[in-house]
């Protein structure tokens, strides 16, 4: 039986390819699979868990693929990283289709509101967030930053593409966010888990920055 450092969870839902190869390029000594078995998921080493679409679509489909489960324990026992829906989906619930999500956190999925949104000088700003944005991150009392921010700039620029972010009942799990036009969070964490909203694997340098970070992350 082959050891699996690396695997990209595939639950039918894109942007896998990526993924995978912004890992491999990162991670030149390890085994990256992509997989939709929840025995390749529980075994594996670390777990990354990515997605682009609908969140109701997301949720039918890791049902249909028996992965709820094996997703759930690696996010709770082995180093793990949400990337966009891999972020939304470990919350109770969305607004968009008004979906149940995985509960590992309690908050909500929220959707930004067109009626409000103007930039500095009064631009009406579009849905969804689309392009580059800076990322700033959270220092908490008495605490380093986290591991994950290793070598990246406080304010550096990574890729969005969404419609949706993540509203946190218990802020203490926020690492990061963003502004559009009003602060949201981007990043959270919690023991051996990290998520983001943005898409390091199109995030130029601080991107794969924060792939090898994870890739080298030894939780305590």
């Amino acid at each position: 039986m082959s050891t699996i450092d690396i695997a990209v969870v595939d639950y039918g839902m894109g942007n896998l390819r990526s993924v995978s190869k912004a890992l491999e390029h990162v991670a030149t000594t390890k085994n990256v699979v992509v997989t939709s078995k929840p025995e390749d998921v529980a075994k594996a080493s670390r777990v990354v868990f990515p997605g682009q679409g609908a969140m109701p679509d997301c949720i039918r489909e890791l049902d249909a693929r028996g992965l709820r489960g094996a997703v759930l324990e690696a996010a709770q026992n082995k180093p793990f990283l949400g990337i966009c829906i891999g972020l939304q989906m470990l919350f109770e619930q969305s607004e968009e289709g008004n979906a149940a999500g995985l509960g590992l956190f309690k908050g909500g999925v929220k959707r930004f509101a067109h009626a409000d949104m103007v930039d500095s000088q009064g631009e009406k700003l579009k849905v969804p967030h689309m392009g580059w944005n800076q990322v700033y991150q959270c220092q908490h009392a008495e605490a380093k930053a986290h591991a994950l921010w290793q070598g990246i700039e406080d304010g550096a620029r990574f890729y969005y593409v969404h419609s949706y972010y993540v509203q946190p009942a218990d802020e203490s799990i926020i690492e990061g966010y963003s502004d559009y036009p009003k602060r949201f969070t981007c990043a959270i964490a919690k023991d051996n888990l990290f998520a983001v909203q943005f898409h390091p694997e199109k995030s130029a340098n601080a991107g794969l920055q924060l792939l090898s970070n994870f890739v080298n992350w030894s939780p305590s």
